[in-house]
């Protein structure tokens, strides 16, 4: 059986590592960085939509807060230039559900980079103890 995946990242100067669970079962980033309130939200979509994870260091409703400024980058609609190109024929309804798809999977990939710890050392509420 093969060991647990693991994510790498650096802190403080010092090399960091934790066993990675993921619901989708992609694989663990890459390149991961150390994120907290001081980061807008627009440099943390860029680097979400570059491929770099963001490992989120403060309270979770900020981290709540964050998800959803990235939501909103990422539903935006994007500018259409002021002349449509006259060849440019609307797409079959295939490649239009194809786009659409295409566009949801680049969503959910982005909002995926957003990554909140889980310490197991943190006491259960009473109902998970019995």
């Amino acid at each position: 059986m093969a060991p647990h995946p693991v994510v790498h990242w650096t802190e403080g100067g010092v090399e960091h590592s934790a066993r990675w669970r993921s619901e989708r079962g992609v694989p663990p980033p890459k390149r991961v960085v150390v994120a907290d309130d001081r980061m807008t939200a627009d440099e943390a979509y860029g680097l979400a939509c570059q491929g770099t994870a963001l490992l989120w260091r403060s309270d979770f409703q900020n981290a709540r807060q964050m998800l959803i400024a990235l939501a909103s980058r990422a539903d935006r609609q994007p500018r259409k230039p002021k002349k449509p190109a006259e060849s440019a024929t609307p797409p079959t309804p295939a490649e239009a559900f194809h786009l659409h798809r295409q566009a949801q999977s680049q969503r959910a990939r982005t909002l995926g980079m957003l990554l909140i710890p889980v310490d197991a050392g943190l006491p259960r509420p009473a109902a998970a103890r019995a």
